[in-house]
């Protein structure tokens, strides 16, 4: 058996099962890439038969092909920083390979040909969650680099998990940005039948050349079918669902617009951003260290000391941004050596308080456990902004601007990253 040899199997148990050999570490098993896309390795002990139902697939070559391009079109740069948007399955080995050509995009997703003329390439090959600072100001400089040489628009292909930190990280350090930067996520691997790959893609390229967006957004599946998909605001987005097709949801902000491979409409009066200087990048010191500490009940004091040597503490609060800080009883002593301990933080760094619901702002103004954590220095009263982007902007505020200016500076709104008002009839939809 080779990889790519496509074979039916039936087990012992009278199973039958079809799929490509992939490679596999285990001796002792086979390893089927199904139909469907998943993977099944199968005992060899258990196996009665094996057919092969042709012969070994033909091994793809590299393509020669060259892109054509056309003078009419506007020119897109897609720049890939790793995920499985741009990958393929390789019968040459039966696994998924990567390809970042432009030549091999346009083979896998030909509809692009139509929309833009492609630049692509591959500046960096990571699963999402190992995002760090320093990554964010690499895919900074490398926009920059484009937009100077002039294309039209720039959209990033990412990982899923952490795509809304980095759509808010590229937000704050783009300055006066004036091409649209969209991020480009795929929740279904390409090698599946379900994949969401190309479908992101193509919508997230037919927005950037019928729009006059000059903003970062995000491109992802508005529904679970493949009818729209939506743009989202850079600072305003989150990933509700592990596997969804449509897991990005605004929070507390208003969706951009709806894209599909031929039309575009915005959701909103959109008005292109007016900027009287160039692009300036305001980039992350990749030294700084924020922590975002999650309130639930039995809290100990030793939770808040832990971030002592820490420049800046996001809290995740209970409903309106509270902190179990009260003295009511004698089981509740602990309470008043946390509150204590948060005293004492404020006095070194920034903190800032946000809620774990999902919806609406937070108000310390309400209860006298809001009362008490403003007067011990807590920042963000009325914020509605999520955890994931009170982070990032703490993160960039410190960056940036001078410590004694911080406190001031985290509820004034650079990015779209606050709301004055909220709708709060539409905030469930």
């Amino acid at each position: 058996m080779k990889p790519g040899e496509y074979l039916e199997i039936q087990t012992k148990e009278g199973d039958i099962f079809n799929g490509l050999v992939m490679p596999s570490s285990n001796k002792s098993t086979i390893c089927l890439k199904l139909n469907s896309g998943y993977n099944l390795n199968l005992d060899k002990k258990k196996i009665s038969k094996m057919k092969n139902l042709e012969k070994e697939i033909k091994i793809e070559k590299e393509t020669n092909a060259k892109q054509i391009i056309n003078p009419n079109l506007k020119t897109i740069t897609i720049l890939h920083t790793g995920g499985t948007l741009a990958s393929k399955v390789s019968y040459a080995t039966g696994a998924v390979t990567p390809s970042f050509k432009p030549e091999e995009l346009l083979e896998m997703f030909p509809e692009l040909k139509e929309i833009a003329n492609i630049k692509s390439r591959l500046i960096g090959n990571m699963f999402s969650e190992d995002m760090r600072f320093s990554h964010y100001n690499l895919i900074a400089k490398e926009i920059e680099k484009e937009i100077k040489e002039g294309v039209d628009g720039v959209i990033i292909t990412h990982g899923t998990d952490t795509l809304a930190f980095t759509s808010c990280a590229l937000s704050f350090a783009l300055e006066n940005l004036e091409k649209p930067v969209i991020l480009v996520g795929a929740q279904r691997s390409s090698d599946r039948p379900s994949s969401d790959a190309a479908f992101n893609l193509i919508c997230a390229a037919n927005f950037i050349v019928k729009s006059n967006f000059n903003e970062v957004g995000i491109c992802i599946h508005g529904k679970s079918g493949d009818d729209f998909c939506y743009i989202l605001p850079a600072t305003k987005t989150r990933k509700m669902h592990t596997s969804r097709r449509d897991a990005f949801k605004s929070v507390n902000g208003e969706i951009i617009a709806k894209v599909d491979k031929v039309n575009m409409e915005f959701f909103m009066d959109y008005k292109k951003k007016e900027h009287k200087d160039k692009l300036k990048l305001k980039l992350f010191n990749e030294k700084i260290k924020i922590g975002i500490l999650k309130a639930h009940p039995n809290m100990f004091a030793f939770e808040i000391k832990y971030y002592n040597k820490f420049d800046g503490l996001i809290l995740e609060g209970t409903g309106l941004g509270h902190f179990p800080i009260n003295f009511v009883d004698n089981t509740t002593k602990e309470h008043q050596l946390i509150y204590n301990e948060l005293k004492k933080l404020c006095k070194k760094i920034p903190v800032i308080a946000t809620s774990q619901c999902i919806f609406g702002r937070i108000n310390m103004n309400v209860y006298e456990t809001g009362r008490k954590m403003q007067e011990a220095g807590i920042l963000g009263n009325l914020s509605d902004m999520t955890a994931e982007t009170a982070f990032i902007k703490l993160v960039w505020l410190l960056s940036n601007y001078k410590k004694n200016e911080i406190n001031n500076l985290v509820m004034h709104n650079f990015r779209n990253e606050l709301n004055d008002k909220l709708k709060y009839e539409e905030e469930f939809i």
